[in-house]
């Protein structure tokens, strides 16, 4: 499927290649020879005990231990995670403080009609860290075993099916949204004020869909009380493999997960970035980090400053389109 984006949106991918250009005009700098010489800062924008947060505090650990360094993880959270980001994009650009970026950092300036800092000009990129799959479930009572049968039953009962989310354009909300746009289906948002309400929901029968982190939901997949169609990602997730994705379930075109990057001050040295990004590359290797990321639904990733990059700019094109669609705004 192609995506289209707003005008400004369009100017806000081209503004993003600025991520990377920032940080190439500084190439020359050296890193300080002691780099790092003192503890880092990693500022969360979110409460702690999130995925998000759960995610960096497994893996500031490996990190310190990888730097010689310690790394202390401080949650900002409000704002839709401005507040937090402000806070980065407004330190000193030396490399000891850093920013935990997720799916609102790539799409907050379609969102919001106002913000404190510019997205695109004010952070340099390091690199991704993790990836979070989702699974699209469904309450046993819904007549669905399949996400064709799903999509068929949705197109019978147009705005008949309700699904819950963990908030206003969260990755949960956008995850089935996304769903909703490809698939030409009807159905109901009904956001709540975090993970934990919006699957009782589900599990009460309140609402027909819900589409979450495998460990949120694995235990009431083997109880019965949800039943799964579909993984998110373009791959199979190793935890369930006999579960299709999106795509193989017919919906063509699809995918959606959490991700977690970590970005810093634009004007932070390149030599600086990429020892960071070198330190988070050796840290993510690690199999028994590996392990416990598992246990939070997620899967280490890497990549390159500049691949980190162009992974915001494709975020930003394709969820674009669905917000518009499904007129979703945060004031």
């Amino acid at each position: 499927m192609a995506y289209g984006v707003t005008c400004r949106a369009r100017r806000g991918a081209l503004l993003l290649l600025a991520l990377c250009a920032t940080s190439g005009a500084v190439h020359a700098q050296t890193a300080p020879s002691a780099y790092p010489a003192r503890p880092l800062r990693v500022i969360v924008p979110f409460a702690p005990g999130g995925a998000t947060d759960s995610v960096m505090r497994m893996v500031s650990p490996k990190l310190s231990e990888n730097i010689g360094q310690s790394v202390v993880v401080e949650n900002r959270a409000g704002g839709a995670t401005t507040i937090g980001m402000d806070a980065v994009a407004k330190s000193a650009p030396d490399g000891y403080t850093l920013g935990v970026a997720n799916l609102s950092f790539a799409v907050n300036p379609v969102l919001l009609s106002k913000m404190p800092y510019n997205t695109d000009k004010d952070f340099a990129p390091v690199g991704l860290i993790a990836s979070v799959p989702f699974v699209l479930a469904v309450h046993p009572s819904v007549p669905a075993k399949s996400i064709a049968e799903l999509v068929a039953l949705a197109k019978a009962r147009p705005g008949a099916l309700h699904y819950s989310s963990s908030g206003n354009a969260s990755a949960t909300q956008m995850a089935t949204e996304l769903f909703r746009y490809i698939s030409g289906i009807d159905i109901v948002h009904v956001p709540f004020t975090g993970g934990g309400p919006a699957l009782v929901s589900a599990l009460s029968g309140e609402v027909s869909i819900y589409c979450a982190s495998i460990p949120a939901m694995a235990p009431h997949f083997k109880s019965g009380r949800l039943r799964p169609l579909a993984i998110t990602t373009v791959q199979r997730d190793p935890s369930m493999p006999n579960l299709p994705t999106m795509a193989q379930a017919g919906v063509t075109g699809y995918e959606a997960r959490e991700w977690t990057g970590i970005v810093v001050p634009a004007a932070t040295p390149r030599a600086v970035i990429q020892r960071l990004n070198q330190d988070f590359v050796k840290t993510l290797v690690s199999p028994e980090l590996s392990k416990r990321l598992a246990a939070v639904g997620a899967h280490p990733v890497t990549s390159t400053p500049e691949e980190f990059t162009a992974h915001v700019q494709k975020e930003l094109a394709v969820w674009t389109k669905v917000i518009k669609a499904a007129n979703i705004r945060i004031e």
